[in-house]
């Protein structure tokens, strides 16, 4: 195996206890020989603490003295770890024993694979499974009103998605990202957009991997549970802060990965969308129209990076524009057969 293969496990905890030990030993758990991990706790308070130093002399922990957000705590796990691969971990998710090895196998299959994500099933926050599994997530996609949702959230797992596929992006509670993409497409040294800070990172990061031309692909013999906290449907449940950058975020993706051709063939159902969410913000969250100041702030920012991505883009509108559905989009991958697999695993070493 190849030092290329090292796999850099991410994992940002903030007030994480209720998960954290369970996620770990799943982590340790796999059959995938090269791993290390990598903690970043966001000044926990609530007993991550001393959870995670029982795991100090099987990780690498960094305790930060403020919460710096989920995007630059991630932003600083990739920077220390040494993996050719990140796989970036919420600490909500419990991983079967060979999910890094089937993801690693699968995205080593063609360099222009940038993530790679598997088949997440949803689970209690008690880490109960469902006695009908459900699916959380098989990938995101994105709509017109360009919303990003799971593909597949919510559906009872009969034995569907289990073809590989390219999709447009992987849910950064469990996705595998590629050393040589990270560098690729990160801006000023940031991967994950850390004026994001919280929620959208992962869609933000999809887009614009898609934009400079690197593929996700799916691989469903990949499995995994996850605890949802956010889905559409709750946001009355939700802290308000994190609706708060929900709206923030929606905006800022927009600004820099919005191509005019993608607008206008769009338009009409963007607008409907962003009717519903001021309307709402203006009725009943107002707490979330610090959004808007924000951006109002911050909007000159937000378009240098949309000149440097689109500067140095590799696909056309057309392409762009094939993701963007009511129904979830996902194209023809190559079917891996345990024949290539073998090949995958002799030309590591």
């Amino acid at each position: 195996m190849s030092g290329s293969d090292l796999v850099s496990v991410t994992i940002v905890t903030y007030n994480s206890g209720r998960f954290i030990k369970r996620c770990l030993e799943s982590v340790l758990a796999q059959k995938y020989p090269e791993k290390e991990i990598v903690v970043v706790d966001n000044n926990s308070t609530d007993g991550t603490v001393d959870i995670l130093e029982q795991f100090e002399d099987r990780c690498q922990v960094v305790y930060n003295q403020e919460n710096i957000g989920f995007a630059a705590a991630q932003n600083q796990a990739i920077s220390l770890a040494r993996g050719g691969w990140i796989l970036a971990l919420n600490p909500d998710v419990l991983l079967l024993p060979n999910f890094i090895d089937v993801l690693v196998e699968a995205g080593n299959i063609d360099p222009r694979i940038g993530s790679v994500c598997g088949k997440l099933l949803a689970m209690s926050p008690a880490f109960d499974f469902p006695a009908t599994p459900v699916v959380d997530s098989t990938g995101i996609y994105f709509n017109p009103m360009l919303r990003h949702l799971d593909r597949g959230s919510q559906e009872v797992d009969n034995g569907h998605y289990l073809r590989y596929e390219y999709v447009f992006g992987a849910s950064a509670a469990a996705a595998l990202y590629r050393r040589a993409m990270i560098e690729d497409i990160s801006l000023d040294g940031e991967f994950f957009d850390e004026d994001f800070f919280v929620y959208r990172e992962d869609a933000d990061v999809a887009w614009r991997a898609q934009l400079l031309g690197w593929r996700c692909l799916y691989v469903p013999y990949a499995r995994g549970y996850h605890v949802r906290k956010v889905l559409p449907g709750n946001r009355r449940a939700l802290p308000a802060e994190i609706n708060m950058h929900s709206v923030k975020n929606r905006y800022l993706m927009r600004l820099k990965n919005m191509t005019g051709h993608l607008y206008m063939r769009n338009w009409f159902s963007i607008t409907l969308r962003d009717m519903v969410v001021i309307a709402g913000c203006l009725v009943r969250e107002r707490t979330s129209l610090r959004a808007f100041w924000y951006l109002a702030r911050n909007w000159q920012r937000a378009l240098a990076k949309r000149r440097a991505i689109l500067r140095r883009r590799r696909v056309d509108d057309a392409y762009i524009a094939s993701w963007f559905s009511y129904t979830p989009v996902s194209k023809p991958a190559p079917q891996i057969t345990p024949r290539a697999l073998a090949r995958t695993r002799t030309a590591g070493g």
